[in-house]
C-alpha cells in the first residue's frame, strides 16, 4: 500500500495501491470550478510517476461537483486512455452521475481540428493578401453588374423603382447634410482666401484671391469635399443599415419572397445619391466663394461686386459641367460601395462594424482615384 492524501482547502485526494497493480484514487469534499486548477495540480503531480495496471477513481466522496469538476473527471479518464490504462468510476451517486452525463465526452474528447497558421513568409503573405484583394474585385465587379442592371430597368420601366425610399434617401443624405457641408465649405472657402493672399499680398495681387479660391472650389475642393462628406454620413450608414438586414437574415427573406436585394435596397440610395451629390456640389462651391468673399470684403477692402465679378469671370461653363459630372460619378461609387459592402456582411455585429468601416475606407480611395483620373481626361479634354 502506498496511501498519499493531498488535502486542499475544500477537497482531498487519496491514492491506494492494490493488489495486482491497481491504483484507486479517491475524491472527496467539493470538486468544482473554483479549485479546478489545484485539483488538476494535484492528481497530475500524484500520478504522473506511476504505471498502474489499472484506475479506479472512487467518488463517493465527492459532496459537490459541478461542470469544471466534471470536466477534470473527463480529463482523468482521458489521461488513462492516452496511457492504455483501464479506467473506471466507482460509487457514482445519482447527483454526481447527472452531472457526468451533462458533459458530451465525443465533443470533449476529440481533437482540436488544426488551427489556420499565420503566413510564416513575406510570399505566403503577399499571397493571401492578393487573394483577399482578388475576391473583394470579383465581387465589387458583379456588384457593380447587377447595379447597372438595375439602372437600365429603371429607365425602362421607372415605377418599378421605390421612389418613397428614393425620397427618403434624398432628404436624409442631402436635406439633412447640408449644414455640415455648408460650414466646412465655408471654413475651407475662408481659410484658402486667407493662405493664398499672405502670399499674393507681396505683389499687389489680392484681387486674383477671389479667382483662387472660385476655380479651385468649383474644379477640385467643392466636388472633393462634397463626396468625403457623403461618404462618411451616408455610405456608411448604407453599408451599417444593409449589413444589419444580412445579419438579422432579412435580405434571405426578401430572397425568398421573390425580390432582387439590388433593385429593392440598393437602387434607391444610388439614385438618391445620385441627385444629391451634384447638387449638394453647388452648395459646396456656393458657400466656399462665401467664405473667401468675407476675407477678401474684410481683410482686403474688396467689394462685394468686384469680388463676385473676379470669380464669375474665373470660372466657364466647361468648369461647373464637369464638376457636376464628376459629382456623379462620386455619388454612384459612394453609395454602390457602401451597399456592396453591406451585403457582405456575415456574423454579427463585430461584421457590420467592419463592413462600414470598410465602406468609408473603399469609398474614399475610390474618389481619390477617380479624382486623378478625371484630373488628366479633363486636362486633354480642354
Amino acid at each position: 500500500m502506498n496511501p498519499a492524501v493531498a488535502s486542499g482547502r475544500d477537497f482531498a485526494i487519496d491514492v491506494r495501491e492494490e493488489a495486482g497493480g491497481e491504483t484507486t484514487v479517491s475524491l472527496s469534499g467539493r470538486i468544482s470550478l473554483r479549485n479546478l486548477n489545484s485539483v488538476r495540480a494535484e492528481l497530475h503531480s500524484i500520478l504522473e510517476p506511476m504505471k498502474p495496471a489499472g484506475l479506479t477513481v472512487d467518488l463517493a466522496g465527492v459532496g459537490y461537483l459541478d461542470s469544471g469538476g466534471s470536466l477534470i473527471l473527463l480529463e482523468l479518464e482521458q489521461y488513462a486512455e492516452a496511457a492504455s490504462i483501464p479506467c473506471r468510476f466507482a460509487n457514482v451517486s445519482e447527483e454526481t452521475g447527472g452531472m457526468l452525463g451533462l458533459i458530451d465526452r465525443a465533443a470533449v474528447m476529440a481533437p482540436l481540428p488544426p488551427s489556420a497558421k499565420d503566413p510564416e513568409g513575406a510570399i505566403e503573405r503577399i499571397g493571401e493578401t492578393g487573394l483577399k484583394v482578388f475576391n473583394d474585385f470579383t465581387s465589387t465587379v458583379t456588384f457593380l453588374g447587377d447595379l447597372l442592371v438595375a439602372l437600365g430597368s429603371a429607365l425602362l420601366n421607372p415605377r418599378s423603382v421605390r421612389w418613397q425610399d428614393f425620397f427618403f434617401y434624398v432628404k436624409r443624405a442631402g436635406l439633412d447634410g447640408l449644414p455640415i457641408l455648408a460650414l466646412l465649405s465655408f471654413l475651407l472657402g475662408l481659410i484658402i482666401a486667407f493662405m493664398s493672399s499672405l502670399q499674393l499680398k507681396q505683389f499687389g495681387a489680392n484681387l486674383y484671391v477671389a479667382s483662387l479660391v472660385g476655380f479651385g472650389m468649383v474644379r477640385e475642393l467643392g466636388p472633393i469635399m462634397t463626396a468625403v462628406i457623403i461618404a462618411g454620413r451616408s455610405g456608411s450608414a448604407f453599408a451599417a443599415e444593409i449589413g444589419t438586414m444580412m445579419v438579422n437574415e432579412e435580405v434571405d427573406a426578401l430572397v425568398t419572397m421573390g425580390f432582387n436585394p439590388t433593385r429593392f435596397l440598393a437602387l434607391p440610395k444610388v439614385l438618391a445619391a445620385m441627385v444629391v451629390v451634384p447638387l449638394l456640389t453647388l452648395y459646396s462651391d456656393l458657400f466656399g466663394i462665401l467664405g473667401g468673399m468675407v476675407v477678401g470684403v474684410v481683410g482686403f477692402d474688396l467689394t462685394i461686386y468686384t469680388y463676385l465679378a473676379q470669380t464669375v469671370k474665373s470660372i466657364s461653363i466647361f468648369d461647373v459641367v464637369s464638376s457636376l459630372i464628376k459629382a456623379v460619378v462620386f455619388a454612384v461609387l459612394i453609395a454602390g460601395i457602401g451597399c456592396q459592402r453591406g451585403f457582405r456582411a456575415r456574423g454579427g455585429a463585430e461584421a457590420v462594424g467592419t463592413f462600414t468601416t470598410s465602406a468609408v475606407v473603399a469609398g474614399l480611395f475610390l474618389i481619390i482615384v477617380a479624382d486623378s483620373l478625371f484630373a488628366i481626361i479633363l486636362y486633354y479634354i480642354r
